[in-house]
C-alpha cells in the first residue's frame, strides 16, 4: 500500500500533512510513503529529511496521486475551493483521501469528490469521544490558534502584558477578556496567563468555570437565562433574539475595560454569532486590541474583516483566518500525528480496513462508493436516503447459472 503526501495548494498555507518522524510508524504497518517534492519545505521540512526517513520523492503532483491508494492532505478540495479544483481531474476512482475539507460550510465539495468515485474522511468530523481524542484535528489547531492569538495581541497593544515594578515606575498589567472557553479559548487563557496578564473569560456554558477558574481566570457570569446552553457535541446551544441583545449589552461593559479581547466563538457550518458590537468596540481605549478567531465565518466582532487589520476609534480589530499556519512546524507536527493515528487505526495485517461498525471510522466518511455517506451531510444537500450499490454476485455462482 502506498500513501502520499502532497504539497499544498491553498494560499498561504505553509503546514504539510505528514512530518518526517512520523514515516516510521506507517512504514512499519507496511505503509510505503510518498511525497511529492517540496511538500514540507513551508514548515521548514526538507526531501532529504524525508528521504532519510524512509520516504520516496516523487517529482510532480500527478505521480504522486495515480502512484497512491491514499493521499493525505492538509486542505482537501472545500477547505481548498479554488485551487483544490485542479486536483479533481487527479482523483481516480477508489483513491482514499483525507484531510479537512469544510464539510459542514461546504457540502458540495464532498458531492464533486463522491461524484469522482473517491473515499473522502473529512477529519473535521471526527466524533468528540475519547478514543478519537488523539486524531481530533480541530482540536489540535485550536490549540495553537489559541497560543497565536494571544501572541499577535500582545505584538499589536501598545504596552506590556505583565505587571512590572521598576526603578521608572509601576507598570500596570494588561486586562484580557477572552470570549469562548473552548479549546482555543483556553489556550488564549492560558498564554495570556503566562504572559502576565489579568484574565478574565465568558462562555454561555456554565460547565466551563471550572475549568477556566483552573487557569487562573476569572469567570465572567452575565444575567442570562439560558438553561441548557449545550448540545450534544459540546458546542453552545444557539441563543434567542432577546437573550442575543442581553448579551451583547452586557458584554460591552465589561469589554470597555480591557486592553484586550479574543473571542473564539463558533459554531461549524453556521455563521459566527455577533458577540462583539461596533458600540462595544468604540468603548474601549484608544490603542487596545481585538483578536476574533471566529473571522471565518463572519467573526463575532462586528467590525471584523476576514485576513485584514481594522483600525475603528483607536482599536486594532484582527481577523485571522488560519493562524496554525503561522506556527508551521508544530501545527504540522500535531496535524500529521492525527492524521497517521487515524490511519493506522483503520490499518490490519498491511491492509486498510474501513470497518463500517466502528464510530470513528463511520463518522468521519464522508464520501465512498459514489455517494455522500454522512446523513447529516446528506441532508444538507437535499438528498435522499443512502442506498447502497448492488453487488456483482460471485462467478461461480454466474458459472452455475449458465449450465
Amino acid at each position: 500500500m502506498k500513501v502520499a503526501v502532497v504539497r499544498e495548494t491553498f494560499p498561504g498555507e505553509r503546514r504539510v500533512s505528514l512530518v518526517p518522524a512520523l514515516i516510521a510508524p506507517l512504514t512499519k504497518a507496511g505503509w510505503q510513503v510518498l511525497v511529492q517534492a517540496g511538500a514540507g519545505e513551508g514548515a521548514n521540512f526538507s526531501d532529504a529529511d524525508y528521504e532519510s526517513a524512509g520516504a520516496e520523492i516523487v517529482g510532480d503532483r500527478r505521480t504522486a496521486f495515480e502512484q497512491a491508494d491514499v493521499v493525505l492532505q492538509v486542505r482537501c478540495l472545500g477547505s481548498n475551493p479554488e485551487a483544490g479544483r485542479e486536483d479533481l481531474e487527479l482523483v481516480r476512482p477508489g483513491l482514499v483521501l483525507i484531510g479537512m475539507c469544510d464539510p459542514l460550510g461546504r457540502p458540495e465539495s464532498v458531492r464533486e469528490l463522491a461524484d469522482q468515485q473517491a473515499t473522502l474522511f473529512a477529519m473535521e468530523m471526527i466524533p468528540r469521544i475519547t478514543r478519537a481524542q488523539s486524531m481530533d484535528v480541530l482540536s489540535s489547531m485550536a490549540t495553537i490558534a489559541g497560543y497565536k492569538a494571544v501572541v499577535q495581541a500582545a505584538d499589536h497593544l501598545p504596552k506590556l502584558f505583565p505587571m512590572m515594578m521598576t526603578a521608572a515606575g509601576t507598570l500596570v498589567a494588561a486586562k484580557v477578556l477572552v470570549i469562548g472557553a473552548g479549546v482555543a479559548g483556553l489556550q488564549a487563557i492560558a498564554s495570556a496567563r503566562r504572559l502576565g496578564a489579568v484574565v478574565q473569560a465568558y462562555d454561555v456554558r456554565p460547565v466551563v468555570k471550572e475549568q477556566i477558574e483552573s487557569l487562573g481566570a476569572k469567570f465572567v457570569e452575565l444575567n442570562l437565562d439560558t438553561g441548557d446552553s449545550e448540545d450534544k457535541g459540546g458546542y453552545a446551544k444557539q441563543l434567542s433574539d432577546e437573550q442575543v441583545k442581553m448579551q451583547q449589552a452586557q458584554l460591552a461593559d465589561i469589554i470597555a475595560e480591557c486592553d484586550v479581547c479574543i473571542s473564539t466563538a463558533a459554531i461549524p457550518g453556521r455563521p459566527s454569532p455577533l458577540l462583539v458590537t461596533a458600540e462595544a468596540v468604540r468603548r474601549m481605549r484608544s490603542g487596545s486590541v481585538v483578536v476574533d478567531l471566529a473571522a471565518e465565518r463572519g467573526g463575532n466582532c462586528e467590525l471584523t474583516e476576514a485576513d485584514q487589520t481594522v483600525v475603528d476609534n483607536g482599536v486594532t480589530i484582527l481577523g485571522p483566518t488560519n493562524l496554525p499556519s503561522e506556527v508551521p512546524q508544530h501545527a504540522s507536527q500535531m496535524y500529521a500525528k492525527n492524521l497517521v493515528t487515524f490511519l493506522l487505526h483503520m490499518t490490519s495485517e498491511s491492509k486498510l480496513d474501513i470497518d463500517f461498525n466502528d464510530e470513528i471510522i463511520r463518522d468521519t466518511l464522508a464520501a465512498k462508493d459514489g455517494q455522500v455517506q454522512n446523513q447529516r451531510l446528506r441532508d444538507m444537500l437535499d438528498l435522499g436516503p443512502l442506498t447502497q450499490p448492488e453487488t456483482t454476485p460471485p462467478a461461480d455462482h454466474l458459472a452455475s447459472n449458465d449450465s
